[in-house]
């Protein structure tokens, strides 16, 4: 793949062979692995600045960088990546480029204008606002005020990012990832390179916060360019309601509750989690590490897999529709499966040896650790859901996940008030997990009820194996965590770059999982040598 090479000018972009999914998640896979592994870094840096329930300021800044992220995936990336990808896939398929460009230039208008409008209300009625996302704040005068102050700053960041998100789509739905999967680098590197030199955990969460504003310019700018360089003109213009305009529109409504159920449930738990000092820091460090296998995973087979999926049902194609979603599904557990397995099995060993430094004391990491095991379970059903959505979208069935998400949120609510108050901070992870699990079921069954799809005999035959090769793997992580001091045992005094016996023994324990999983999932038969080498092989351009 020639990510920056323009294709004809007057051809329908080509379609990538059915081949080239595995390998097109791959490469956004590989790139996104860059960016999660420095937002790892940046984690470490700002929970290390910042600390957790130490200090206010770190629940201030989670604050603002969790209330643009959160309108980001639901009007850009939830409700225009559903809607919009579909129509510009099958614009490019049957009307050309021209055309499919127009669509794009009247969507990436009426986005900006909608993003820029709920900005500049959201931080005019920020201070009222925070009543809402945080009530637990009011009762700390000066954490409300940082607050607030902090959100109003990182909140042009939603523009930004509507706008890189639906260029995104524009490379995407023509087989270009790298530059849509490489520009979060740039956000991590930014805040990064800001957060760093600071002395004091206040300086340290203004810093964060202005680096998140630089990040969201510098990556708007970087798509695009990317986007002209590819072809397309998708040019800049007032926004225009036309009929196209308008029925996506009608599509990204529902579709903007549907695929961020996980959001509003995580918009859910802050607000539970504002009533207890240093809560937000758990649940976001908790994130981070779920995160990672949620976007290399989950994230990517469905940027992969809904182009495929839409050309698929265009063309009525039923084999190749439950190839695609077959393949997807498989794929994806072979990946998150080991993952969520470790986050299970040795939550206290992460957690401490990654995070326990500076601010981010003892009683931080016991509590992260009890959200993190409960997160653990519920990033299959993250991951699913993401690759299950687009059995829905390439259908233009937006308003049935719109009805599970909603249903879903119902779950999380009444689950995580109860559980909060008898379990505390885990009870809202562990309400998150469950009302994931139920989005998941209502997917599956409504699915194979309507006939588009139900896994195979072989798919469900390889996704027993994978379970099993995740299972032997988990009990041999659980022993590596109950012997930890014997594992540091060797490593006392050791240290390497700045790291000492802690963090090698985590590192080296992930390391041996990384390289024992592959041999237990081709000893089980999740995936054999012949599909491992088909889903690396490069055959021309696809991909």
């Amino acid at each position: 793949m020639t990510d920056i090479a323009p294709p004809p000018e007057t051809a329908a972009a080509p379609a990538p062979k059915k081949s080239g999914m595995i390998r097109s998640s791959m490469i956004y896979s590989a790139l996104t692995l860059v960016s999660r592994f420095m937002g790892l870094a940046r984690d470490l840096v700002v929970t290390a600045r910042l600390g957790a329930s130490a200090t206010f300021a770190a629940d201030a800044y989670n604050t603002a960088l969790m209330f643009p992220n959160l309108f980001r995936r639901i009007f850009a990336e939830g409700a225009f990546a559903a809607a919009f990808v579909p129509a510009y896939s099958k614009a490019l398929e049957t009307d050309g480029e021209d055309k499919a460009d127009e669509l794009a230039a009247d969507a990436m208008a009426t986005l900006a204008a909608a993003t820029i409008v709920i900005t500049v209300v959201a931080q005019l009625a920020m201070p009222w606002l925070m009543y809402l996302i945080s009530p637990g704040f009011a009762a700390e005068p000066a954490k409300f005020k940082l607050a607030v102050t902090l959100t109003q700053i990182s909140m042009p960041y939603l523009p930004c990012m509507a706008i890189v998100a639906h260029l995104s789509g524009v490379l995407n739905a023509r087989g270009r990832f790298v530059l849509s999967a490489g520009a979060p680098v740039l956000l991590n590197l930014i805040m990064l390179i800001a957060i760093w030199p600071q002395k004091n955990s206040h300086d340290a969460a203004y810093a964060a916060s202005w680096a998140i504003l630089a990040a969201g310019v510098a990556q708007a700018g970087l798509l695009t360019w990317g986007v002209n360089k590819s072809g397309a003109k998708v040019h800049w213009r007032l926004p225009r309601l036309t009929p196209e305009i308008k029925t996506l529109l009608s599509l990204a409504v529902p579709g903007a509750i549907a695929a961020s159920a996980s959001q509003v449930n995580v918009f859910v738990s802050t607000v539970l989690a504002s009533h207890v000092n240093g809560a937000r820091s758990w649940l976001a460090t908790a994130d981070r590490l779920y995160q990672l296998p949620l976007g290399l995973v989950g994230v990517a087979i469905g940027v992969a897999l809904l182009p495929r999926l839409s050309r698929a049902v265009q063309a009525k194609d039923g084999g190749e529709a439950q190839a695609a979603m077959d393949q997807a599904v498989v794929f994806a557990m072979a990946l998150t499966l080991p993952a969520a397995t470790a986050l299970v099995a040795m939550p206290d060993f992460l957690i401490d040896g990654l995070f326990r430094r500076g601010e981010f004391n003892a009683f931080d990491v016991r509590s992260t650790a009890a959200v993190l095991l409960f997160y653990g379970l519920a990033t299959p059903a993250f991951v699913l859901l993401r690759v299950l959505s687009p059995g829905f979208f390439a259908r233009g069935d937006t308003k049935s996940p719109m009805r599970f998400a909603l249903i879903s949120v119902a779950v999380n609510v009444i689950l995580g008030i109860a559980l909060f108050y008898v379990i505390g901070v885990p009870g809202i992870a562990a309400a998150t997990a469950v009302a994931s699990w139920a989005n998941v079921g209502q997917m599956i069954f409504t699915l194979g009820k309507r006939g588009d799809y139900w896994p195979s005999a072989k798919a469900w035959g390889k996704l027993i194996r994978v379970l099993a090769a995740s299972v032997v793997l988990g009990v041999m992580l659980a022993t590596v965590q109950a012997f930890r001091p014997v594992v540091e045992a060797p490593l006392a005094g050791v240290h390497l770059a700045g790291i000492g016996a802690k963090e090698i023994a985590v590192l080296g324990t992930c390391a041996l999982a990384a390289l024992v999983y592959p041999a237990l999932l081709l000893a089980f038969g999740g995936v054999t040598m012949a599909e491992a080498r088909a889903a690396l092989r490069r055959k021309g351009k696809a991909g």
